[in-house]
């Protein structure tokens, strides 16, 4: 699986949010998190748009205005993020085992089968990080994971 740009962006900007969440400020404007993450000012209008469609953020208008999570950090996952902006966590696009005439062709059933497998897998991953353990990586409270070849 490679994440988008999209689902970096999305978790970038989600970090932001996390990490200033307990100064209460209140709403955060999207040039501040543009400007804290370097991200693209535009772009991440989008991200926050699509963000706020799936019920992660929350917007305020007008002057003080700007976004703040929806939901404490404990409660939102990697996954949930990536998912709000680039739709199903999947290893490919190849349908499901036994659906729309899939399996028709030799071996195209048990690898159908794998491919989901590998999905559910990366999704299961994903869940198992939330902002909140983000936060505490960025922090510094806990080691960042890297693997040998990392």
């Amino acid at each position: 699986m490679k994440v988008s740009t999209r689902g970096d962006y999305a978790s970038r900007a989600l970090l932001s949010l996390a990490l200033h969440a307990d100064g209460g400020e209140g709403p955060t404007a999207v040039r501040d998190i543009a400007d804290r993450t370097g991200l693209p000012q535009p772009y991440l209008e989008q991200i926050l748009l699509a963000l706020k469609g799936a019920g992660l953020v929350r917007s305020k208008r007008g002057v003080g205005g700007g976004y703040v999570l929806a939901r404490p950090p404990e409660e939102i996952t990697l996954s949930q993020i990536v998912s709000a902006v680039d739709g199903p966590i999947v290893a490919g696009d190849f349908g499901l085992p036994h659906e729309n005439g899939a399996c028709d062709h030799e071996g195209q059933c048990v690898l159908l089968d794998v491919w989901a497998d590998v999905g559910e897998h990366m999704r299961t991953h994903l869940d198992s990080f939330t902002l909140a353990d983000m936060v505490a990586r960025a922090q510094g409270r806990v080691p960042v994971a890297r693997d040998a070849a990392g």
